[in-house]
């Protein structure tokens, strides 16, 4: 079996290099990149799934037919079989874009950087990403994405075009690891963002309808479908988890960013999850993956299982009763494709029993994925012939992208405190500088996890050394851990001496990631004793830089008058030192909101395996994410500040005199009727400051009191402006009431309801209205 195994190994990487990766006469060029259909081989262009001519269904189902069943089975997993005498190379399903390319192994990658290029675009990790709450941003970004991913591609460096990527998972609980990955805990916000990242990285335009004829740059694959949360936490493993989910919270919380990314963004790509929910497996969900993913929302791609997930039925959460039972139990359910070898080593033998149907089962997952692999051009023939073939290592890393990234950091980091004015810092009567934390000269921190190699990195010490040149450093701390604080006394003359502070301080991928979840919510070790003493030393107040995931809760910081400013960076990517040292230092002005709430040390309390969204008040629960948690907050979702101030006004609300209709389920009312029933908010912004700044706006339905499960606050739109000082200019809303003032009820359905006053807020404006005043007159005779 081991010289089977090696033998495989051995055909998946040389395969690719004998049928269409040869290398030219002139040894100084690449390898042409995998792909079919050479026009020069006369053994294969004759074959109709080669014919470009012909609709892409019936290629695929003639390549299909075609296949015997041992290569059909060797097609079922990430690493897809060669079929020589088709010629078919080996091919990678597996492959990471998370926030640049790259991010998994290369044993397990289908992206590799041992070429011409050896690195790509890192940007800032999704949470601070979202941070930016700017729809266009996030586009441009994913677009960059799908570009370079193309361009390695072509420069012969790439195996797969399928990109497991986006994290659209809600960001529910403050502890969870890859919390990080993900856009934040709003649905809403989590759904524009996963529109926008699949138009991007696909090559759509940003409105959406422009792959008419479903061709792909890249493949985006949302992930993990659904419920999924935890990694590790109190003696529960993801891998064995049963979420308990109501209808009502799987309905508005955790489906919702999945049905956009499907429905909007027209994703080619989903990943079901390792965790039950009420005790089945996503990937053996055979309601949650065909009947509402390709029956109701209308998918047309391929699902993946999560790595070895088909194992685990059988051998770690024993659901399935045999090897062969595990196969027919993903395969029935929808699943097209395993990230792992278990389809590989046992499907022959449950078709043999009986198990699983080659024609209804098999056939009908490689029609997903071969049809998937014809829309990004792989069975077209020579690549550099087709859209996107002229693209190479010039467009990776290029000065465009990296100024994107940079773009990206600046707009996402977050001013949490600016006491005093203290930030900005002038440029010209600063003379000296202490940079003291863990955090402040390591390049590694600032990538987050599913990080490709980046061009280049700025570190926060490096970054501010382009704007003082008398600059002491000291780590502070050995390790992020903290353990000990590395020479109490020198790190005091230092603070002393200094005309300003900045502590670099916060987490790292040893304290929040994949399989790692936190098991509290403050800074780690003697960070927090560290920043006080520093504090209290300092001549000035001092500047506290937090390069982290998830929220921490720094009350003691917020609270002490000698910390003057509080910047949340996120894990910013490689041009994160810069864009810290612009804010710092008054070349930008930051505008980011934070994405989660930022929750108490106490909130350790809660059971991270609750997943219940809305509060309980009978036994204390406080609920989660700031629609649902009646608690306090260290800092509330949407909170940012500004070297600006920011007033707002409504100028008008269209539609707004209208009839009380009453309880209404939205499926009562029809898609005809909610898009008439639309209505635009028009909210008139002004920068009162004295520096200019790009400022999200975000817009909010509030309820008096939370009735029947409803949210007591809403995110309803958002958009970003750019605004000069003393300069005003108006924001445009449109909202649908069915999607945006609807709320899920106890068995799952969409309702519109009028119990109590209800507010449109943007900052500290309301606009009163009911909730069903969004129906003019003229639609009331439906009712």
């Amino acid at each position: 079996m081991a010289l089977k195994n090696a033998m495989i190994l051995l055909c998946s990487i040389l395969l690719p290099i004998f049928f269409n990766a040869e290398l030219s006469a002139d040894s100084n060029k690449q390898p042409l990149p995998p792909f079919s259909c050479d026009s020069t081989n006369p053994s294969t262009k004759s074959y109709p799934f080669c014919n470009v001519d012909l609709p892409i269904e019936k290629r695929a189902r003639d390549l299909v037919s075609r296949l015997s069943l041992d290569e059909k089975i060797s097609q079922l997993v990430n690493e897809a079989s060669a079929v020589p005498r088709l010629g078919i190379p080996y091919y990678q399903w597996w492959s990471e874009a998370l926030h640049g390319v790259g991010g998994s192994t290369p044993a397990q990658s289908g992206v590799s950087f041992n070429g011409t290029i050896n690195a790509a675009t890192s940007f800032p990790q999704v949470i601070l990403t979202a941070a930016t709450f700017d729809a266009n941003l996030w586009y441009r970004m994913a677009k960059v994405m799908g570009t370079e991913a193309r361009a390695l591609y072509n420069e012969g460096q790439v195996t797969g075009m399928t990109f497991f990527s986006p994290n659209i998972n809600i960001f529910r609980d403050p502890r969870w690891g890859r919390g990080q990955e993900t856009p934040g805990e709003d649905p809403f916000l989590t759904s524009k963002y996963a529109v926008s990242y699949v138009r991007g990285i696909q090559g759509d335009s940003f409105e959406g309808g422009d792959l008419k004829d479903g061709r792909l740059q890249a493949s985006a694959c949302c992930k993990h479908l659904t419920a999924y949360d935890l990694e590790s936490w109190n003696g529960n493993s993801r891998f064995t988890f049963n979420a308990r989910v109501t209808k009502q919270d799987m309905v508005d919380t955790y489906q919702l960013p999945f049905k956009s990314c499907v429905q909007e963004g027209q994703a080619s790509g989903i990943l079901c999850a390792y965790n039950f929910v009420n005790g089945v497996p996503n990937c053996v969900d055979y309601d949650l993956l065909t009947k509402t993913v390709r029956g109701e929302w209308g998918f047309q791609g391929y699902i993946t299982s999560d790595f070895h997930a088909v194992e685990h039925l059988y051998e770690k959460q024993n659901y399935s009763k045999t090897t062969e039972d595990a196969v027919a139990d993903v395969l029935k359910a929808g699943m097209d494709v395993e990230c792992g070898s278990y389809l590989a080593n046992h499907t022959k033998s449950a078709v043999e029993k009986g198990k699983v149907s080659e024609s209804d089962d098999i056939d009908r997952a490689l029609y997903n994925l071969f049809t998937v692999r014809m829309r990004l051009g792989l069975f077209n023939g020579n690549p550099s012939e087709l859209p996107y073939g002229n693209l190479s290592r010039n467009d990776v890393c290029s000065r465009e992208h990296q100024d994107l990234a940079l773009e990206v950091a600046r707009d996402g980091i977050v001013l949490l405190k600016n006491s005093a004015n203290l930030l900005p810092l002038s440029k010209s009567e600063i003379k000296s500088l202490a940079v003291i934390g863990p955090n402040a000269n390591v390049s590694d921190t600032l990538l987050g996890n599913y990080a490709g190699p980046p061009c280049k990195t700025v570190t926060p010490l490096q970054g501010l050394m382009n704007y003082v040149k008398n600059i002491e450093y000291h780590e502070g701390c050995e390790t992020i851990n903290c353990t000990s604080i590395s020479s109490i006394k020198v790190v005091k003359e230092l603070s002393k001496s200094a005309d300003y502070v900045v502590l670099v301080m916060g987490l790292n991928q040893d304290r929040e990631g994949e399989d790692l979840d936190r098991e509290d919510l403050v800074l780690p070790g003697q960070q927090q004793r560290l920043i006080t003493i520093v504090a209290k030393a300092a001549k000035n107040p001092v500047i506290l830089v937090l390069l982290c995931g998830g929220p921490v809760d720094i009350s003691f910081a917020k609270g002490n008058p000698k910390i003057g400013s509080i910047l949340w960076a996120g894990y910013p990517g490689g041009a994160g030192g810069k864009a810290i040292a612009e804010i710092i230092f008054g070349d930008h002005n930051p505008g980011g909101r934070l994405p989660v709430t930022w929750y108490p040390k106490d909130f350790i309390k809660i059971p991270m395996t609750d997943m219940r969204m809305r509060p309980d008040p009978s036994s204390g629960y406080p609920g989660r994410t700031y629609k649902f948690y009646q608690g306090e907050k260290v800092y509330e979702f949407g909170y940012g500040l500004s070297y600006s101030t920011y007033s707002y006004k409504f100028v008008s609300v269209s539609e707004s005199k209208l009839k009380n209709l009453g309880n209404i389920l939205v499926s009562n009312i029809g898609s005809e009727l909610c898009e008439r029933a639309k209505f635009l908010v028009i909210v008139s912004v002004e920068n009162d400051g004295r520096m200019a700044g790009k400022h999200p706006v975000l817009l909010f339905l509030r309820r008096d009191k939370a009735v029947k499960g409803s949210p007591v606050k809403q995110l309803v739109g958002f958009q970003t402006l750019k605004l000069n000082a003393d300069e005003k200019a108006n924001v445009e809303f449109e909202i649908n009431p069915c999607e945006h003032f609807s709320t899920a009820s106890e068995d799952g359905t969409m309702l519109i309801d009028d119990s109590g006053l209800q507010y449109l807020v943007v900052g500290d404006q309301e606009y009163p209205m009911l909730s069903t005043q969004m129906f003019s007159k003229k639609n009331s005779q439906f009712f």
